[in-house]
C-alpha cells in the first residue's frame, strides 16, 4: 500500500506541538508494517539550517495559485524507511516560525496546492493522502477539483485527522478565488461555508473519504457543541466515516533504561534510579530534599482548557498536603503571574519554572511521583503516557485520551494505572489529589505496584499503525495482509484447533452412540426409572451385570463402564466393580420385589406370555443367580 502523509511538521525536524510527535513516529511505525510510506512538509528555514546538508535536491516545477505562478523546489531524505519531500518556497517558508504569520491562509495554501501538483515528482503515485488539521485541508479539496478534469486524481482516496478542532482555518468566503484559486461554488453549496466563514476544516472532513480523530473518547466527544467549536453538526453529519484512533509514544526514545537524558537508568525490576532522579529534581528546582515526600508536577502550556482554574481555586487546600509541586511551562499572563506568586508563599515545597526546557522536563518526568492533568478538554494528550513510560503516576480528568490511556486506581484489587475524576469540579479533582498523595504516604507497597502496572502500558505507535491501515485498507477496497507475527499466531492457533476437531466425528461418535449397549439397558434401567426414579435406577446396577457380563463386555467393556456413570455417576461405578460378592448378593433379594412391582404396574398393557417369561426368569434367577454372579465378581 502506498501512502503519502502530508503534514506541516514533524519531529525530529520541526516541532511547536503533539502533531510533530505523531507525524515523527507514525509513518516509520507504518513503514515497519509493511506500507511504502513517504511524508510532504514545508521546507522551513531551521529545518534548512539544521538538515540542509543532509537533503538532496530532486527537482523544482511552478505551481499555479489562483493568479500566482510560483517556483516549487522538491528535496528528499531518506530515514527510518521513510521518504521524506520537502517543499521549497524562500518567500512563504524561510521565516523564523512555523506559525502566526498574517499570510497563514495563503502560505498553506499554496503548499497544499504544491503537494497535488508535484505528485508526478514522487518516487510513487500515491493510493492514499492522509492530511492533518487545517493546514493541510485544502489537499482533498484541490484533488476533488481537479479529479473533475483528470481521471487519475480520482483513484487517490484521502484521510483527513483532526488533532485539535479548534483550530479550523476560518476566512472570508470572498476570496476563496483570489486566495485559495476555487470557484465559489464551493462556499454557495455550504460544502465550504459554516457561520458565514469559508471554512476549511469543513470542506475537507466533507471531502475526505475517512476523517479520525487522535482517540476514540474524543472522536466521540466532536459530536457534542461542548468539544466541537460549531462543528458538531458536520461530525454527526459524517459520523459513518468517523474513527477515533489513539495515539502513541516513541517507546525507544522513551525508554528509562537507556534514555540518556535522564540522571540515572532504571526499569520496572530496578527502580533505584527513580530515587536518584527523584534527590536530583529536587536540587535542580529549590524544592527540599525529602525522599518520602511525593512530588506532583505539571508540565503544560499555561492556558484555561488546560485545566488552570481547578488548581487556582484550591491550590492553598494541595499545599496543606504533604507533597511537593512542581510546574513547567508557559502561557496566558494571568496564569504566569498567579504561579509566579504561588511559588512565592511555599517556599522550598513549589517551584514554578516559566519556559519550556526540554531537560528539565525529562527530569521532571524521570524524578517526579505524581503527574497532575486536570484538563478542560485534551484530543490525546502525550505526557500522561510519557510520564507512564518513566514511572510517575498520572492524574487526570476523564476527557479526550486521557479517558482512553489513564484506568482509576483500584487499590483494593490492584487494578488501574493512575488517577482520575470525571467532573470539571476542583473539588473533585482535590478529593483524588488527597487520595494519591495518601497512597503514596501510607501504603507505598500498593502505590509501588500501581507504578509497575503504569510502566508496563503499551503506548507503542505499532498499534495505532495497524488501526490506520484498517482503516486505509477500508477505503481503497484491499485487503490488507495480516503482519507476520500475527500470522504465525494465526496458524498455530488453527493448526493446533484442526487436529482435535478432525478426531471428534471420525473415533468418538461410534462408542458414543452405542448401539448394543444403549438397547440393552432399556427393558430395565430405562423403562422403571421412567414411574419410579428413585427405587428403580439403585437396584438396575444390581441387575445389569448379569446380562452384561454375558454380552456387552465380551464385545465392547468400555461401553459398559460409560453406560453405567450416565445415569449414576458416582453411585453406579462402585458397586459394579466391587469385588466383594457378599454385598452383591444381599441386594439380590431386594430387587426381586420392586421388579415385581413395577412387572404388576406394567402387566395393565403387557401380555400373560411376558408374565410367565417373566416369572421364568425370576425362578431361574433364584436358583442360578449365586452361581452367576460370583462368576461376574471373579
Amino acid at each position: 500500500m502506498k501512502i503519502l502523509y502530508v503534514t506541516s511538521e514533524a519531529v525530529p525536524f520541526c516541532k511547536t506541538g503533539g502533531l510533530a510527535d505523531v507525524a515523527g513516529s507514525l509513518p516509520p511505525a507504518l513503514a515497519e508494517q509493511g506500507a511504502e510510506v513517504a511524508v510532504v512538509l514545508p521546507l522551513y528555514q531551521r529545518v534548512r539550517e539544521r538538515f540542509g546538508n543532509e537533503l538532496k535536491f530532486e527537482c523544482y516545477d511552478y505551481v499555479d495559485l489562483a493568479w500566482r505562478h510560483n517556483y516549487c523546489g522538491l528535496f528528499s531524505l531518506e530515514k527510518d524507511g521513510v521518504t521524506w519531500y520537502f517543499l521549497d518556497n524562500e518567500q512563504y517558508f524561510n521565516r523564523g516560525s512555523l506559525y502566526g504569520q498574517a499570510d497563514d491562509g495563503e502560505r498553506f495554501a499554496f503548499f497544499s496546492r504544491a503537494v497535488v501538483r508535484m505528485l508526478d515528482h514522487f518516487k510513487f503515485w500515491p493510493e492514499v493522502v492522509h492530511c492533518n488539521d487545517w493546514q493541510s485541508a485544502l489537499v482533498p479539496i484541490y484533488l476533488k477539483d481537479d479529479g473533475v478534469r483528470e481521471d487519475r486524481y480520482r483513484s487517490i482516496k484521502t484521510v483527513v485527522t483532526i488533532h485539535n478542532i479548534e483550530y479550523q482555518g476560518r476566512y472570508n468566503p470572498y476570496v476563496l478565488g483570489e486566495l485559495f484559486g476555487l470557484d465559489a461554488g464551493w462556499a454557495k453549496d455550504g460544502t465550504m461555508l459554516l457561520d458565514g466563514d469559508a471554512n476549511l476544516l469543513k470542506g475537507a472532513i466533507l471531502c475526505a473519504d475517512a476523517v479520525n480523530a487522535v482517540s476514540p473518547t474524543y472522536a466521540n466527544e466532536l459530536k457534542m457543541p461542548y468539544f466541537a467549536h460549531r462543528m458538531e453538526g458536520i461530525m454527526r453529519q459524517c459520523s459513518n466515516k468517523l474513527s477515533g484512533v489513539l495515539n502513541g509514544i516513541d517507546m525507544k526514545l522513551y525508554d528509562p533504561r537507556t534514555d540518556g537524558r535522564i540522571l540515572k537508568n532504571f526499569s520496572l525490576e530496578d527502580m533505584e534510579g527513580k530515587d536518584a532522579c527523584k534527590a536530583e529534581l529536587q536540587r535542580m528546582v529549590g524544592l527540599r530534599e525529602e525522599p518520602h515526600t511525593p512530588i506532583v508536577a505539571m508540565v503544560s502550556r499555561l492556558v484555561s482548557h488546560k485545566g488552570l482554574d481547578l488548581i487556582c481555586e484550591v491550590l492553598h487546600d494541595m499545599m496543606e498536603l504533604p507533597m511537593q509541586l512542581v510546574v513547567l511551562g508557559t502561557g496566558d499572563q494571568r496564569y504566569e503571574d498567579f504561579f509566579g506568586w504561588a511559588a512565592q508563599q511555599y517556599p522550598g515545597r513549589m517551584s514554578v519554572r516559566m519556559d519550556y526546557n526540554e531537560d528539565l522536563s525529562m527530569a521532571i518526568y524521570a524524578g517526579a511521583d505524581l503527574f497532575l492533568m486536570p484538563s478542560k478538554s485534551e484530543p490525546c494528550g502525550l505526557s500522561q503516557m510519557i510520564a507512564m513510560r518513566y514511572g510517575t503516576v498520572p492524574i487526570v480528568r476523564e476527557t479526550g485520551g486521557l479517558k482512553d490511556t489513564v484506568q482509576p486506581c483500584e487499590s483494593w484489587r490492584d487494578a488501574g494505572n493512575g488517577f482520575s475524576f470525571a467532573n470539571y469540579s476542583s473539588g473533585d479533582m482535590l478529593h483524588v489529589i488527597r487520595e494519591a498523595v495518601y497512597l503514596y504516604k501510607d501504603y507505598p507497597d500498593v502505590f509501588g505496584r500501581l507504578r509497575q502496572r503504569a510502566m508496563s502500558c503499551d503506548f507503542s505507535w505499532a498499534r495505532s499503525a495497524r488501526e490506520y491501515l484498517r482503516i486505509y485498507a477500508t477505503i481503497t477496497g484491499q485487503t490488507w495482509p495480516i503482519h507476520s507475527d500475527t500470522r504465525r499466531a494465526l496458524e498455530v492457533s488453527e493448526g493446533e484447533a484442526a487436529p482435535a476437531e478432525e478426531p471428534v466425528p471420525t473415533e468418538e461418535p461410534a462408542p458414543v452412540v452405542e448401539a448394543a449397549p444403549a438397547e440393552e439397558p432399556v427393558p430395565a434401567v430405562e423403562a422403571a426409572p421412567a414411574e419410579e426414579p428413585a427405587p428403580a435406577e439403585e437396584p438396575a446396577p444390581a441387575e445389569e451385570p448379569a446380562p452384561v457380563a454375558e454380552a456387552a463386555p465380551a464385545e465392547e467393556p468400555a461401553p459398559v463402564v460409560e453406560a453405567a456413570p450416565a445415569e449414576e455417576p458416582a453411585p453406579a461405578e462402585e458397586p459394579a466393580p466391587a469385588e466383594e460378592p457378599a454385598p452383591v448378593e444381599e441386594p439380590a433379594p431386594a430387587p426381586e420385589k420392586p421388579a415385581k412391582k413395577t412387572r404388576k404396574t406394567a402387566s395393565k398393557t403387557a401380555s400373560k406370555a411376558d408374565k410367565a417369561e417373566k416369572k421364568t426368569e425370576k425362578k431361574s434367577t433364584s436358583k442360578k443367580g449365586t452361581a452367576g454372579k460370583k462368576k461376574s465378581a471373579e
